[in-house]
């Protein structure tokens, strides 16, 4: 299956992120983890939390709500890591990423996905694929997992493990 078929997947997972509900296309999520002992990297960003070992192979761990420009995550007993998929270039990357809390497997119709939102140049949504309006006063952020890392996050992640097709 290719990326665009993968994308058109009505499946989302849905993960609490502080306050806020996020979604991740279920074709990126490989996992779901309790939480594990991190092993910290020195000298990396703030973001990257460190390593875990997956099987017998390094996978590095990111907070997720970090990289979202949110507070650090709290360690609770719901606290998890999703093991992501993420398509760079022609490579195939397994990055976990902390989150609060899982909370359930959306079926989305795609014409009930509305836009991201606009609030000008500044803020930086090409990561936002849509917003599902979940309750009458709540959204749903419906996120483009291969576009949430940029280039010199994936030549951190690499410093850390190499790129490996899978």
């Amino acid at each position: 299956m290719d990326k665009e078929d993968k994308l058109k997947m009505n499946s989302f997972l849905s993960f609490k992120l502080g306050e806020e509900i996020f979604a991740a296309n279920v074709s990126k999520v490989l996992n779901i983890l309790e939480m594990v002992k991190i092993t910290k990297v020195p000298k990396c960003p703030d973001y990257m939390k460190g390593v875990i070992n997956l099987r017998g192979s390094i996978l590095p761990v990111i907070d997720t709500r970090i990289k979202l420009g949110m507070t650090v995550t709290e360690m609770t007993a719901n606290t998890c890591i999703l093991v992501l998929d993420i398509d760079y270039q022609k490579d195939s990357i397994h990055i976990g990423g902390l989150v609060d809390s899982v909370q359930e497997v959306l079926e989305i119709d795609p014409d009930k996905i509305l836009p991201p939102p606009n609030i000008g140049s500044k803020f930086q949504s090409e990561f936002i694929y849509g917003m599902y309006k979940f309750k009458e006063d709540q959204f749903i952020m419906l996120l483009d997992m291969d576009k949430l890392f940029s280039t010199e996050d994936f030549e951190n992640i690499n410093d850390i493990t190499p790129i490996v097709e899978y």
